[in-house]
């Protein structure tokens, strides 16, 4: 079975955050890192190059794949900003409809930036995903 290519690393987040050219992104960026650790309990690492997670969970899928990932995290990305693990949130639906301009993948949520969001509901939708994967 494949090896999974997304695993935690000693990469240096603040590098990965001074590396964001665009300010208004970087700075986005962190206040999602301050969310995310608080939410977690967790300090934030990097998963592969480009995903800021916050802690670990052990995950097994019907086909027999498993692997390890982080709880929640995010990834600036070319045009929006990528977060993971938010679907596990009870109430997703109902926040996803209160949160404000994003878009939707099949495991991601997708914000522009963070003036486009509700801040509180996002930040209820990060600790209702971290309490059911804890």
């Amino acid at each position: 079975m494949a090896e999974n290519k997304t695993k935690a690393t000693d990469s240096s987040v603040d590098d990965y955050l001074a590396a964001i050219q665009d300010e208004t992104r970087r700075n986005d960026c962190a206040i999602l890192i301050k969310l995310m650790s608080r939410a977690s309990k967790q300090p934030a690492v990097m998963w592969g190059s480009s995903i800021v997670g916050f802690g670990n969970y052990h995950y097994v899928y019907e086909s027999g794949r498993e692997g390890d990932m982080c709880l929640i995290g995010f990834a600036s990305r070319k045009g929006d900003i990528s977060l993971y693990g938010l679907n596990a949130a009870p109430n997703h639906a109902q926040l996803l409809s209160e949160l404000g301009k994003t878009k939707s993948g099949k495991g991601c949520l997708y914000i522009r930036k963070l003036n486009d969001v509700n801040i509180k509901v996002l930040e209820t939708l990060i600790k209702e995903a971290v309490s059911v994967k804890k």
